[in-house]
């Protein structure tokens, strides 16, 4: 049996025509997407696809199961549409929080696809800092919510009635002006070679980042800048500008607008985890669905 998100994973880098574009489009990185045609590859028994300098393309064997995954993913799609009519959703509502790098690079496709399926269903959006949409979920302001936590860092257990699931883990990198001495070499920077450099410290009052910032504080890397928002895109600008390096996760520094060079660390413990906050069991028929598609669109993350 293919793993159905595998077969979305080939399907998605025969359209994009690399597997940076495509796993950008699945809300992968790049690594992850690559792990997980790996497997397929494995499961095929064949090569799928070649590597090129401009991207990748499908052999004559992933060319033949991207047709196949075609056809089976839209049964799979055309099966939740039903079973959801089947559940009532020809109106009603669906709340839905989202904090903003999910809110800006992974939910829109998602909720467009269940627009797509189900126009009679009002949406509404609303963001919440983390934790916020888990204490949003928790008073019934939303139906599900997206939010992050941070590694290293205390966690507390979700509260009572509600299911906290994660979707993606993406590590968290260095980012640097380009051109910026530690971003050259192609292996891992060790954490302490941070210690004396200028660093811009995110939002270190900010809970979810407390853990990380007392762990960048005992490898001696001290603030340069203080940027007081739970934002990156101000950090990134910060960055770019050459006032000093950040610690940020691998999505945002991808799809910085502002230019930056991206270097992974050592140890490979610092990480973030993006997950969706729902009543489980008792969750709506619409916040059900949308679950679903939230699963398939994002994926598994990158393994631990």
């Amino acid at each position: 049996m293919y793993d159905p998100t595998r077969l979305a994973a080939l399907v998605a880098v025969a359209e994009a025509g690399s597997i940076t574009r495509a796993a950008a489009h699945l809300g992968y990185t790049a690594p992850a997407l690559s792990q997980q045609l790996a497997k397929l590859e494995r499961e095929a028994g064949a090569v799928l696809l070649v590597r090129h300098h401009r991207g990748a393309r499908l052999t004559a064997a992933g060319e033949l199961l991207a047709g196949r995954a075609r056809r089976v993913l839209d049964e799979l799609d055309q099966a939740r549409h039903e079973l959801a009519r089947l559940a009532g959703l020809s109106g009603g509502r669906l709340r839905v929080g989202t904090f903003t790098t999910a809110g800006v690079h992974l939910l829109p496709p998602v909720l467009s696809a269940f627009r797509r399926a189900h126009p009679d269903v009002e949406l509404t959006v609303t963001e919440y800092e983390p934790p916020g949409g888990v204490a949003a979920v928790v008073a019934g302001e939303v139906d599900l919510a997206l939010t992050h936590t941070y590694e290293p860092a205390v966690t507390d257990p979700p509260p009572t009635g509600v299911t906290v699931e994660p979707l993606l883990v993406e590590e968290l990198v260095l980012a640097t002006a380009v051109g910026h001495r530690l971003s050259e070499g192609t292996g891992r920077l060790a954490v302490a070679e941070l210690a004396g450099r200028p660093l811009i410290s995110s939002a270190p009052a900010h809970p979810p980042r407390r853990g990380v910032e007392g762990a960048l504080a005992e490898a001696g890397a001290t603030p340069a800048v203080v940027c007081e928002s739970p934002g990156y895109a101000l950090v990134c600008a910060l960055v770019s500008a050459g006032l000093g390096v950040a610690v940020v996760p691998e999505m945002v520094a991808s799809l910085s607008s502002a230019p930056l060079a991206v270097r992974r660390l050592e140890p490979a413990a610092f990480r973030r985890t993006i997950s969706v906050v729902h009543r489980g069991d008792r969750a709506t028929a619409a916040a059900t669905t949308l679950l679903a598609l939230l699963r398939s669109g994002f994926g598994r993350g990158t393994p631990r």
